[in-house]
């Protein structure tokens, strides 16, 4: 599935593909209908983002690869939750929140930018075409946009605390 991202298809990563989308599907309506949505509306525009391009692969049966490529992004999410839970907890200056930023800042390059990257390569080929190759490649730059924000607010907390104000958004984590 790497090497061809566009045709390659199996039926575990088809499956997987059309779970990913219930899961977007059913956390994004919890969202609305929990009234959250001013609050997590880059989560909304992720979520949409997503199923835009899982839906290729559902119902064109195309890019399934590259579908299951972008679901290696969740992987860093275990350490990115874990670090969360201890912000909630106030437990930054514990050991295992230290050794932690620096997992999730391997975990980030290898899980989030690498595939990221790899998949915008790809999809550069098709530049100027009109087809899905095409609306697959704004999603992903979109999606590159939102990485790479989150990735600078990652560094900047944990890595440069000073210049973050720490109070100001003291319930958002995505910008902590």
């Amino acid at each position: 599935m790497l090497v061809d991202v566009e045709s390659a298809w199996s039926l575990s990563g088809y499956l997987l593909v059309c779970f990913s989308a219930g899961y977007f599907i059913h956390d994004t309506l919890d969202i609305v209908v929990s009234h959250q949505a001013r609050a997590s509306w880059e989560y909304l525009v992720h979520h949409v983002m997503a199923m835009g391009a899982f839906f290729s692969g559902i119902f064109w049966s195309r890019f399934v690869g590259g579908g299951v490529l972008t679901l290696l992004v969740e992987v860093s999410n275990i350490f990115l939750t874990i670090r969360m839970m201890m912000k909630i907890n106030n437990a930054q200056d514990l050991l295992l929140y230290r050794v932690n930023k620096y997992i999730n800042l391997f975990m980030y390059f290898l899980f989030r930018l690498a595939p990221q990257a790899y998949l915008t390569h790809f999809f550069l080929g098709y530049a100027g075409q009109r087809n899905l190759g095409t609306f697959l490649l704004g999603i992903l730059l979109m999606l590159d946009v939102m990485i790479l924000i989150y990735f600078s607010r990652l560094l900047r907390s944990d890595f440069c605390p000073q210049g973050v104000p720490s109070r100001q958004h003291k319930d958002k984590f995505l910008i902590e």
